[in-house]
């Protein structure tokens, strides 16, 4: 404290001659319209432009959380594109013979529920590649799920904890999707061979049907993974090759694995029930 004060009767007549031109300026600003008006507006640029500053860190900050928001809000949305897309399928089949076939608000009811989850780690460029979800049972996930972006599908769900998950990508040698060619609904296999991580093969296409580049690949439904129509890409290009029974048929994926950050999870909530009816029937699963 002694020091303090040696500080200031040191400088004493600094601060005496700083307090008067304080006091000065305030004079001629409180008094004079002119330069009250000059300073205000001047005051009011700097101030803004830090408080600019200041919001700028402070969004940046909140960039996870902004970014988790609206993860959640695209999964709702989603899950109404699919309960619209099941009550178009549904009244298209129940146009067929209204006698029989009664619209129900149960049967229109979606039994996809979407959970959105960031990706923590992923990787392209082995031969069997998986992601990490920051998501796992304590947000509704379990093994068998399926895992889709913004622009198609991305694998399935592998193992689960209580926050994390990991998911078998699309781009791993024993990862098979169930997809058809959406113009014709002709249905086939989607099979990543290795190497490019934007192309994959679509097998089992016969030779009777006319696949042309530019076609649209989606999910066939035909399991309980993926719902019906669900993006998987677009045919690259076609081969007919000799003393074999089907096309080979590349195709470009919608999905860019180098750039996904977050993914929904697909909960299908009538899947048990499905399954356990065609084990009991002795119905073998189609690839997933």
């Amino acid at each position: 404290m002694r020091d303090l004060f040696a500080l200031i009767y040191r400088f004493r007549a600094f601060l005496v001659f700083v307090l008067l031109e304080i006091l000065c300026i305030f004079l001629i600003v409180r008094y004079n319209t002119y330069q009250g008006a000059a300073f205000f507006n001047s005051a009011n640029k700097y101030v803004g432009q830090v408080l600019d500053f200041q919001s700028g860190i402070t969004d940046y900050f909140r960039l996870a959380s902004v970014n988790s928001t609206l993860a959640r809000e695209n999964a709702a949305l989603r899950e109404e594109v699919l309960q619209y897309k099941r009550v178009e399928l549904i009244d298209s089949t129940s146009a067929l013979d209204t006698t029989f076939f009664a619209k129900t608000d149960t049967l229109k009811a979606s039994p996809y529920i979407l959970h959105a989850g960031r990706v923590i780690n992923n990787s392209i460029r082995r031969s069997n590649n998986t992601l990490t979800l920051a998501i796992g049972t304590a947000d509704g996930v379990e093994p068998g799920m399926g895992v889709i972006s913004p622009n198609g599908v991305v694998g399935r769900i592998k193992t689960v904890s209580k926050n994390y998950a990991t998911a078998t990508s699309l781009l791993h040698s024993q990862m098979l999707i169930s997809a058809k060619i959406k113009k014709n609904n002709t249905f086939g296999t989607i099979k990543w061979t290795g190497g490019d991580y934007r192309t994959a093969l679509l097998d089992y296409i016969p030779l009777h049907v006319k696949p042309e580049k530019g076609d649209t690949i989606v999910t066939s439904g035909f399991n309980t993974v993926f719902p019906e129509g669900i993006m998987v890409g677009t045919i690259s290009g076609v081969e007919k090759e000799q003393d074999k029974s089907f096309y080979t048929i590349r195709v470009k994926l919608a999905v860019d694995f180098a750039q996904l950050s977050y993914v929904y999870v697909i909960e299908n909530t009538v899947k048990q029930e499905r399954e356990e009816l065609e084990q009991n029937a002795g119905i073998l699963p189609n690839e997933e």
